[in-house]
């Protein structure tokens, strides 16, 4: 393999002058550079990256941490910043935590050591030190996705989950439903924690009381999801209609509904959050609110590469994207002896 060395006595120059006119230094002459260049050509040399990004503080890397790559949504977000990414002349390393805690610091102190010049980065879990000194120590600009944390001041792109959460449920109230089931994530995420707070305020103006007994935490999985739905829909005051958000547990519910031997919309009404080509596929097609994923992937990335470039300064910002709800055939009204829940006073 040729070296530096190499090209510089095939050229007849020195080392210093082979860099100077590889990075495009103002003070190499054409008619060196040209010669640099030919000896380059005639040697198949190739600088190696590791000490070009040491020699430019940057390595055209980029890393993307998400929740679980399994999730439609995530691999969808990853196509839309690797295309954006690759676009701007980038490279994006993609790395999955499965939703654990410690195996998303354990990439994070991966990607440190291959010198990322940015991170996107859909945390798992909650605010903690040791996250936080992990992101500190990377030493570079860093955008949150889907999933925003207070405290750390960096900029986010997220859906606007409270609104999601309200338009799906206000539509199941619309219709006529009162016992509104709710499968959701961990509280402990600030999506899943919005969502509720969404599904929550929407029965409040309905006049509805909100139950703790028909919220499930799936942990934004199918398994779990479909357990949550069966445990839900077997008990004496069952749901007419189920709440999930996300496209996994949304999926877990309608294996639910099949497993009990029930139909949709006529037994159990389903509303789930993203909008994935299957939702427009499965019968009946389900009502679902639509997340702008390719948006949100590539305002996360522009973002992150204008914190890289310099070109955005100030304090990290936060964009919310704005749902869609599509309504479908999954929402029904809810058969005459379907029990009552108390209302609010």
């Amino acid at each position: 393999m040729a070296t530096i060395r190499d090209v510089a006595r095939l050229a007849n120059v020195s080392m210093a002058t082979v860099s100077n006119a590889l990075n495009s230094a103002d003070r190499v002459s054409e008619e060196l550079r040209a010669r640099v260049q030919a000896a380059v050509d005639k040697l198949g040399y190739a600088p190696h990256p590791a000490a070009r990004s040491l020699r430019k503080r940057t390595s055209g890397l980029l890393g993307l941490v998400v929740g679980d790559i399994t999730n439609p949504f995530f691999s969808d977000l990853f196509a839309a910043v690797e295309d954006a990414a690759a676009a701007r002349g980038h490279l994006v390393l993609l790395c999955n935590s499965s939703e654990k805690v410690e195996r998303e610091e354990a990439h994070l102190k991966m990607l440190r050591s291959q010198r990322i010049d940015g991170l996107i980065l859909a945390p798992t879990g909650a605010v903690s030190m040791n996250r936080a000194a992990l992101l500190a120590q990377l030493e570079v600009p860093v955008v949150l996705v889907d999933r925003a944390m207070d405290g750390l001041g960096y900029d986010a792109v997220v859906l606007d989950n409270h609104r999601a959460a309200f338009e799906a449920t206000s539509h199941l109230v619309a219709a006529g439903h009162r016992r509104i089931a709710l499968i959701n994530g961990p509280d402990v995420v600030r999506t899943a924690a919005d969502r509720l707070a969404g599904y929550r305020e929407a029965l409040l103006a309905a006049g509805i009381a909100f139950d703790p007994g028909l919220v499930r935490d799936a942990g934004f999985q199918e398994a779990p999801a479909c357990r949550a739905a069966i445990d839900l829909l077997r008990a004496d005051a069952a749901p007419t209609a189920i709440f999930a958000t996300n496209n996994l547990m949304t999926l877990g519910a309608i294996r639910a509904l099949a497993d009990l031997g029930l139909n949709c919309p006529e037994d159990v009404s389903i509303v789930g959050i993203d909008d994935l080509p299957w939702a427009d596929s499965v019968s009946p097609r389900l009502t679902a609110v639509a997340q702008p994923v390719r948006a949100i992937g590539e305002t996360a990335l522009n973002i992150l590469l204008d914190r890289v470039t310099g070109s955005r300064l100030g304090p990290g910002t936060v964009t919310v994207m704005a749902p869609r709800l599509i309504v479908r055939r999954s929402c029904g009204t809810p058969s005459p002896s379907a029990s009552e829940p108390a209302h609010v006073a």
